[in-house]
């Protein structure tokens, strides 16, 4: 029987040959003093283009929202150019591909933001970890809490990346608000701690989402969120409240979709989903062991997700929806070439029957 990952899935916004996307993973390749994409990286996505959708990494919109070393931006015409190329290798390749605006908020350090001091909801730091700079790991410091003109400032800077999203040849973009970065922060009640209308803890995420859609049109936007997950400190007490006020805030917009992550005790596909009228992509924490494409089946089988986004399986399988269609078995994981570095770890895993690419002394 055919899995249903294989169906095409068509929508006025997507057509998508088959409901595999391929989920945004942070891979720290792109040029560190400007955040400008590299040939590498074009080949990388390029090889993944077989996906119904391709997610991109994380990218900040805003010279304040970026994470770590090597993490590409879109916030100038260097940025556009060099996503143009990815963009283009990955249609020629027959592809589709949105972009993922990506502010990391208190997530980030004063060594990766040229020593300015990193930006929250409120004054309050991750609790717990480190945070990997190009110098080394470093404890994380108390953000500053942002002002009301900051937070519009925020919001324009994602609409002024969309559009250049659009003008680099991205299909759309998937707006963060998931796993403890700034939309998440300010959905959560340990990290917002405001007494202004940001109290209201959906707004920023609404605000940013109807920016976006306002300037690229809602056919091209999408949000993504972990609701209950409390990744890096962003605890919500409520989430099932929180998040059907949200979609309730959101449904009407028309846009592309909405990207569900479950984690944690809360089942937010069962609880989201029939609130929610347009496509809905799932993604479950937690599956990139080989029973996930199980996992995923049930979704779409069930009605709970409409596409399914993979992460890890997606990095070691360029080729994962021909896997999955002949039932083939899985490249393994590698500890090695995660975050930056070169090819090994991201551009040589071989596809069904290539010869193996792996580089001497890669990890299994």
């Amino acid at each position: 029987m055919e899995s249903p990952l294989l169906r095409p899935h068509r929508t006025p916004a997507l057509h998508l040959p088959n409901r595999v996307a391929m989920a945004p993973m942070t891979r720290s390749r792109a040029d560190d003093a400007t955040g400008t994409p590299t040939p590498l990286m074009a080949e990388y996505y390029a090889q993944r283009a077989s996906a119904g959708l391709v997610v991109t990494e994380g990218i900040w919109p805003h010279r304040l929202g970026k994470g770590g070393p090597s993490v590409p931006g879109l916030t100038g015409p260097e940025h556009v150019a060099g996503w143009r190329r990815v963009t283009g290798a990955v249609h020629a390749a027959g592809g589709r591909v949105f972009a993922q605006l990506w502010h990391v908020g208190r997530v980030s350090h004063p060594e990766i933001l040229g020593g300015e001091q990193p930006v929250a909801p409120s004054a309050v730091p991750v609790p717990e970890g480190l945070i990997h700079t190009a110098s080394g790991k470093r404890e994380y410091v108390v953000p500053r809490a942002l002002s009301a003109a900051e937070i519009a400032e925020i919001v324009t800077a994602h609409a002024a990346a969309a559009r250049h999203a659009v003008e680099a040849g991205f299909d759309g973009v998937e707006i963060s608000a998931a796993y403890g970065y700034l939309g998440s922060q300010f959905l959560s009640d340990s990290a917002n701690l405001r007494t202004d209308a940001y109290a209201d803890r959906v707004r920023f995420a609404v605000e940013v989402t109807e920016a976006v859609a306002a300037a690229i049109g809602p056919e091209r936007t999408a949000l993504r969120v972990s609701p209950g997950n409390g990744d890096l400190g962003a605890v919500e007490s409520d989430p099932a409240a929180r998040y059907r006020r949200l979609l309730g805030a959101l449904d009407g917009l028309g846009l592309a979709y909405l990207h569900v992550v479950e984690s944690g005790a809360y089942p937010a596909l069962a609880d989201l989903r029939p609130r929610w009228s347009g496509t809905l992509v799932a993604t479950y924490d937690g599956g990139a062991e080989p029973g996930g494409v199980r996992r995923a089946e049930e979704a779409v089988r069930a009605g709970l997700a409409d596409v399914y986004a993979f992460g890890r399986l997606f990095l070691a399988n360029p080729d994962l929806p021909r896997r999955i269609a002949e039932g083939a078995p899985l490249n393994p994981q590698r500890g090695s070439g995660l975050y930056g570095g070169g090819a090994e770890g991201y551009t040589d895993f071989p596809r069904l029957g290539e010869a193996v690419r792996v580089t001497a002394g890669a990890g299994s």
